[in-house]
């Protein structure tokens, strides 16, 4: 399946009733948990990564998504700021060692668009470095694809009252 590239700002934001949605999110959940288990049963590799401002909500998105999730076979990394170490390596290199093994699912709690996002706009890097990473972070992915492993990206998105409120 292609998959079409949308602007945030022209997608349709439907609000649910509380019956549709717990409906919709128990058919998300059993889709995961069937992922979770054709993963293990093929030998794959799979990677959910999810991103948003803070007070988004990713860290409730992970617990909801995994609720029929067999927790032996998956592996949730939150990604805060990098460690005095970290610092010292590739921005990359964190998440690189945290890819799954085969028959195993990972989650990463924010992800490698870090650099092109927070990092940015907080002007933790210069301008040279946040160009450059555009153009690792599709490799990146693109060389888990190639290795086969299934990649499922998730961007949470609030408007700044939502977020207030939420704080």
């Amino acid at each position: 399946m292609i998959m079409q590239r949308q602007r945030l700002s022209a997608l349709e934001h439907p609000k649910a009733n509380k019956d549709t949605y717990r409906e919709e999110l128990e058919k998300l959940q059993l889709k995961l948990m069937a992922l979770q288990h054709g993963v293990y049963q093929q030998r794959h590799r799979c990677v959910i990564v999810t991103e948003g401002i803070d007070a988004a909500g990713k860290g409730g998105l992970i617990r909801r998504a995994t609720a029929f999730m067999d927790p032996r076979g998956y592996r949730v990394h939150p990604i805060g700021a990098p460690s005095e170490e970290e610092l010292a390596e590739h921005y990359l290199q964190r998440f690189w060692r945290r890819l799954p093994k085969q028959g195993q699912t990972v989650i990463f709690d924010r992800s490698w668009y870090g650099r092109v996002l927070v990092e940015r706009v907080d002007q933790l890097v210069n301008k040279s470095t946040w160009q450059r990473a555009y153009k690792e972070i599709n490799e990146f992915e693109q060389q888990m694809v190639d290795d086969g492993i299934i990649v499922i990206k998730l961007f949470l998105s609030i408007d700044k009252e939502q977020q207030l409120e939420r704080f």
